[in-house]
């Protein structure tokens, strides 16, 4: 059996040792668990976990490996990954790499043989906090100093987001989205293909008028990493853009949407990650299992007087998880519909968004 090579020194003096995988890199992290069974590959190429540490609550990592054709972003920018049980061996015919291949090749490290029961329990008591993934060596007190010494990232959404724009096209296109990237998943694009979309991808900080230069049919808001009250860019374009199109957004772009219109957002204390959430949908009165990867939240009370109403709410905590300004044809959840793998309950509010897409358009004639 292999000796513990590496250590985990958390920003409370905590510390958990294991066996190193992946790159063999020092990095400091906010640290968060996730309760997903299965996606892993698709929780590494979220740009969402920018700048985290991963505990996987699932104990069995790396047993089908990672495929070419289920990435969620090209470069992965996950912090760390922190498991309890490793497996380099993958079986499963469609595997091209191991995990630890693919950590090593963008930089990430990863931890195995932790007691991740226990430090999913200390999250969920005491909070998400930052750590340091380093060698064994290192004693605790160089540990909470480098932590100490560590500044907190602001600029996420503009390292994961396109530098560029690019293009998804579908064959017998009906509508064109412009999608405003702020780490956007490639399943979401997927899922807009699918529902006769053709989809410009474009920079987190394109400006308005450039989005209405490109006349939408519809547009985008994406999933993404960090602070909202960091993307001020998005911010302002939404303010520009709302009740000129019909807007839909997700996770992140739930968040700016209610920053637009004047709410707030605040961080949880230990967020929502995993494919098991229960949503009730307040138009249907149906709950829905969501999967969700999200730290921060709608202020529920600072809503009043914005416009916008609560359509979704999570069973669990009571947050808000949609919300919808229908005359202006807006609307968003903070979790993820198009979740790959993961529950498919939610994938009707793509159709919603061609609803308001079609709505627009019926009117745009009238007048």
């Amino acid at each position: 059996m292999k000796q513990h090579n590496r250590k985990l020194i958390l920003e409370d003096g905590n510390v958990y040792t294991g066996i190193g995988f992946g790159a063999e890199e020092d990095r400091v992290c906010e640290l968060v668990f996730n309760t997903s069974m299965v996606g892993y590959q698709e929780i590494v190429s979220d740009p969402s976990y920018t700048d985290q540490a991963v505990v996987m609550t699932y104990p069995l990592i790396g047993n089908y490996g990672m495929t070419d054709d289920d990435y969620e972003c090209k470069n992965p920018s996950l912090g760390a990954m922190i498991v309890h049980d490793y497996n380099d061996f993958p079986s499963n015919f469609r595997y091209t790499k191991t995990l630890s291949e693919v950590l090593e090749e963008n930089h990430i490290p990863g931890i195995t043989d932790v007691d991740t029961r226990q430090l999913t329990r200390w999250i969920r008591d005491k909070g998400s906090q930052r750590a340091l993934l380093t060698d064994i060596s290192t004693t605790v007190e160089e540990g909470l100093e480098i932590i100490k010494n560590t500044p907190v990232p602001h600029d996420q959404v503009s390292r994961v987001s396109c530098k560029k724009r690019w293009y998804s096209r579908t064959a017998d296109h009906k509508y064109n989205v412009v999608a405003i990237d702020c780490g956007v998943k490639l399943n979401i694009i997927r899922c807009l293909n699918q529902f006769g979309c053709n989809v410009v991808i474009v920079p987190y900080d394109t400006p308005a008028e450039e989005i209405e230069f490109m006349k939408p049919d519809g547009i985008f808001l994406s999933n993404g990493p960090g602070d909202p009250t960091d993307v001020v860019p998005v911010i302002e374009t939404v303010k520009k853009l709302k009740g000129k199109y019909p807007i839909f957004g997700i996770c992140l772009g739930h968040q700016i949407i209610s920053l637009a219109y004047g709410a707030k957002t605040y961080k949880l204390k230990f967020g929502h990650r995993g494919g098991n959430h229960p949503v009730m949908n307040h138009t249907t009165g149906k709950i829905e299992i969501t999967s969700q990867n999200h730290s921060y939240a709608v202020d529920e009370a600072t809503l009043a007087g914005t416009g916008l109403v609560v359509t979704h709410t999570n069973l669990l905590d009571n947050t808000v998880e949609g919300m919808s300004c229908p005359t202006e044809r807006i609307f968003s959840v903070q979790y993820h519909p198009e979740s790959a793998p993961g529950p498919q309950d939610s994938k009707y509010l793509f159709q919603q968004f061609i609803n308001y897409i079609k709505e627009a358009e019926e009117d745009a004639k009238k007048n």
